[in-house]
């Protein structure tokens, strides 16, 4: 049983910062030569979900950790609130459209899960709806790497509440960030306690496991994410194709 509560926002004591960011670049280098191969290959998709608290580094996330890989490989999707056609169907319509295909990388910033999580919290839909809801995702989830061989990756940005109140502040006292500042982070940072019992629903209940990133430190937010995939993506043994006959 996941309790966010047990688990440090913040990296190992006794790792060296330098150390650490040598190796997120090498495994940045890595990453964009499997995505090479993979858009090569057309055998796998891969589908990155990013989920966080606001300001928890969603954004930095997909920068830092797909910073080398080729433009042509790789789409990135946010999901905000839902239009009016979106609303017309059920909550996976507009999802299943988004997912990648074969030999594509599709990044998630934000996902299906909101439709577990914020509307949890503002009493949108009960305790019996979001639960059929999570037994249709994790079906849903099932469904794509049965059927189209995508390999689900799904990261929980773990931040703390004092270091959510400092990025949130940076957006008010820093002019390059004043396009991120949304007075509605702060009302939402209200319920960070109710935020916190979902998402530890979310990640004790998924089929696909999640990842749990610490990030109070971003430079260690970006090494875990990049060597998870990178982990992952060597053990598929892809390889680029030869001439046709």
């Amino acid at each position: 049983m996941i309790k966010l509560n047990d688990i440090p926002t913040t990296p190992p004591d006794d790792l060296n910062r330098d150390e650490i960011e040598k190796k997120t670049k090498q495994l940045q280098d890595r990453l964009g030569e499997l995505q090479k191969v993979l858009y090569a290959e057309q055998k796998h998709a891969v589908l990155v979900i990013f989920q966080g608290m606001d300001a928890s580094g969603k954004d930095g996330a997909v920068k830092h950790t797909f910073k080398d890989c080729h433009p042509h490989g790789i789409e990135v999707y946010s999901f905000k609130k839902p239009t009016d056609e979106e609303l017309s169907h059920d909550f996976l319509w507009r999802v299943h459209k988004q997912v990648p295909p074969k030999g594509m990388i599709k990044v998630f910033n934000r996902s299906h899960y909101e439709d577990i999580l914020i509307q949890r919290v503002h009493g949108w839909i009960d305790d019996e709806h979001a639960e059929r809801r999570m037994q249709a995702i994790n079906a849903f989830e099932e469904l794509l790497n049965f059927d189209n061989s995508t390999h689900i990756f799904k990261f929980y940005l773990h931040l703390s509440y004092d270091q959510q109140k400092e990025e949130l502040q940076e957006r008010i006292d820093e002019p390059e960030k004043h396009w991120k500042h949304n007075p509605n982070d702060w009302k939402e940072r209200e319920h960070w306690n109710t935020y916190r019992k979902y998402y530890e629903y979310a990640l004790n209940e998924s089929r696909v496991p999640w990842t749990i990133v610490p990030v109070d430190k971003r430079w260690y937010r970006n090494y875990i994410v990049t060597k998870t995939l990178v982990d992952h993506l060597e053990t598929l043994n892809m390889q680029y194709p030869p001439l046709p006959v």
